[in-house]
């Protein structure tokens, strides 16, 4: 039998053996073997096989600091990310990961120093020092391990993980306007009619997202077939080229494969999309161009919001609300999360679909047909 944890063995004609793991070959374990007389003689023999196998691998690796092989890493990940991914992969680098370990040797990078670097984070980071969320530390945290990984399979000398720490997700507090809320941003965008708040209207009615909705052309939308074509996104990002402007606005496809898709458009809407119709034109401004960009969008929504007294919201609160109401109206959950453009049922229900007060309400006094209480 093995001694616990020591892989050595004792053989049917009385010698020792000991094993060791010599190399992975396509994740499948390759392993190395000692002998001996006793127990003793070969659990020396097998710590020297190990220390042998340890001196020859750091000789095949090399050293080599974060702000090198991270910014190799981003460059041969670029090939396979869109724009606004490498984008995003940039600035974590730039703001976060190179200020704290740029200078510093992957080998000497501990998982004591991650796990200091990740509280710091959450308490101190941000342009302000009031703290990252735990969702911008996980991607930070993320983009780390790829470094990780690209520099193991280059050979270089890393001595950290990212595992050493896990955070806890904070609870996103979704907001859902209540059926008196959008009542009274319908009547105010009805009364006060403009392409933008036509624009809003689609959102409440459809569930797309703010970016989706400035990219947008009537030329996306089909009247006689009462339908809409999602295929585009736009997004403001940092200029990657020499440039007078730090920002530039930029059409992309959208964000997943599952967010290309078409929507199936409601009678109730299709009498106000006729009427401002414009073939070529972008929905919210009717010129072919001109657009609307989602920074503006979202101040505009700001102010109607404000001046239909509803409490503070962003512009993405159409979709949540959407997504609910999908649900109280009984809508299947397989057909909506694909009008809301997501790759699985577990993100429309665990991200996007919040049962109302009255609904939940509603379900329970299903009891009252059942049992009478006396």
């Amino acid at each position: 039998m093995p001694r616990t944890g020591e892989n050595i063995y004792k053989r049917k004609d009385g010698r020792w053996e000991g094993r060791y793991i010599r190399e992975r070959v396509d994740g499948k374990a390759k392993y190395g073997t000692v002998y001996a007389r006793s127990y003793k003689e070969v659990k020396r023999r097998l710590e020297e096989a190990k220390g042998e196998l340890r001196k020859k691998q750091l000789s095949t690796t090399r050293a080599g600091k974060m702000e090198d092989i991270g910014k190799r890493w981003l460059s041969d990940a670029a090939m396979s990310l869109k724009e606004s991914s490498v984008n995003k992969y940039e600035d974590i680098l730039r703001c976060y990961i190179l200020p704290e370990f740029g200078e510093s040797e992957l080998s000497e990078i501990t998982n004591q120093k991650i796990i200091n670097f990740a509280n710091d984070l959450l308490l101190n980071g941000g342009i302000k020092g009031q703290g990252l969320a735990p969702s911008t530390v996980t991607q930070i945290l993320s983009a780390m391990n790829g470094i990780r990984v690209y520099a193991m399979k280059k050979d270089y000398v890393v001595a950290f993980s990212t595992e050493c720490i896990r955070l806890k997700k904070s609870q996103v507090n979704i907001r859902v306007f209540s059926l008196e809320e959008e009542g009274r941003l319908l009547a105010y965008l009805q009364d006060n009619m403009t392409l933008p708040a036509l624009g809003i209207i689609i959102c409440l009615f459809t569930g797309i997202r703010l970016g989706e909705l400035c990219a947008m052309k009537w030329d996306d939308i089909s009247i006689p077939e009462k339908k809409m074509s999602v295929s585009r996104t736009m997004q403001r990002l940092r200029c990657t080229t020499a440039s007078d402007h730090k920002t530039e606005v930029k059409i992309l496809e959208p964000k997943s494969i599952s967010s290309i898709r078409i929507i199936p458009l409601p009678d109730t809407i299709m009498e106000l999309l006729e009427a401002s119709y414009i073939p070529g034109a972008f929905v919210l401004t009717g010129k072919s161009s001109h657009f609307v960009e989602p920074r503006t969008m979202q101040n505009h929504f700001k102010r109607i919001i404000t001046a239909c007294c509803i409490k503070n919201a962003n512009f993405h609160a159409t979709r949540h609300t959407f997504a609910t109401r999908c649900i109280e109206l009984g809508f299947d959950v397989k057909s909506l999360s694909e009008i809301l453009g997501h790759a699985s049922i577990a993100i429309t229900m665990n991200r996007y679909v919040h049962p109302s007060m009255m609904l939940k309400r509603e379900n329970m006094n299903r009891f009252s047909g059942l049992f009478t209480v006396r």
